[in-house]
């Protein structure tokens, strides 16, 4: 194919990928401060997954979905803050659109920590409606539970999101700066014991009080040492989604929504049912 990203498509492309499978990968991002990456950075590392993530399943990729609920980062005035409730909606109706046009395995995927309250309501609630299941991964976790002998420490992240940066041709982007290579504990760690109460931010509100919070940022101070942690990154995010095994999931998709309708048949009280009439 001349690209995975449905944006850079020809409608006549897409038409043709929807005549033989129908798997799309939508990267959900933010745009919110971040030490010495750009603004977007995890809406980056999210579309750098999705392509890779793509390629081994023979998916699309929809990109351009970089703003919603960034969380603590809200503090930096480069923050764009979208509530959750609004990117719910946002992500419902792009949701059903591609469900029209014919993409029936959908994956929504962050390697932003708080996206999980974005994403997961809206594919509950969205199998509820119209039967059909959606998916929601989050990257994060997937990194701590397939890939933690990958992670070998907060560099290991930088790695990635530099890499991130290289797969989708942009490593220009990444500033060439030492500014921000420090190692100060968080202004708020002293609330990490009602922090942890939850998954990811869930458990109670709050804002970083200090820029350095989110995040220090490794030295990057040439081009060298830049195309080195990228290179480093790209082999952690393909290793990553090799681990994922694609292939097996989007099977596993197809096979499940054969089993949801079996479901349905033996009771026909369950929501989906309903929406129907």
């Amino acid at each position: 194919m001349r690209t995975r990203i449905l944006p850079k498509m020809l409608n006549d492309e897409v038409e043709e990928y929807l005549s033989r499978n129908d798997i799309i990968i939508v990267p959900v991002g933010t745009v919110e401060m971040h030490g010495g990456f750009p603004l977007d950075s995890e809406t980056t590392i999210s579309e750098a997954y999705a392509l890779k993530m793509a390629e081994a399943c023979d998916g699309l990729v929809l990109t351009g979905l970089p703003y919603f609920y960034a969380g603590a980062t809200a503090s930096g005035r480069g923050t764009v803050q979208v509530s959750i409730r609004e990117g719910i909606d946002y992500l419902t109706a792009i949701a059903k659109n591609l469900l029209r046009l014919g993409f029936k395995r959908q994956i929504y995927i962050s390697f932003h920590g708080p996206a999980h309250m974005t994403c997961s309501p809206m594919v509950r609630d969205f199998f509820d409606e119209t039967g059909v299941p959606i998916l929601y991964m989050d990257l994060t976790m997937q990194m701590l539970k397939n890939a933690s002998d990958l992670f070998k420490s907060m560099d290991s992240f930088h790695a990635i999101t530099t890499g991130a940066y290289k797969i989708m041709n942009r490593l220009e982007d990444v500033p060439l700066t030492t500014k921000y290579a420090h190692s100060k504990p968080q202004s708020c760690k002293k609330f990490d014991d009602i922090f942890g109460l939850a998954y990811q931010s869930a458990s109670i509100g709050y804002y970083f009080g200090e820029k350095e919070d989110h995040m220090s940022t490794t030295a990057i101070p040439d081009e060298a040492s830049r195309e080195a942690l990228a290179q480093e990154g790209v082999e952690i995010i393909e290793k990553t989604v090799e681990l994922l095994d694609l292939p097996h999931i989007v099977s596993q998709m197809k096979d499940l929504e054969q089993y949801n309708q079996e479901v349905a048949e033996k009771c026909p009280w369950v929501p989906y049912q309903f929406f129907q009439k």
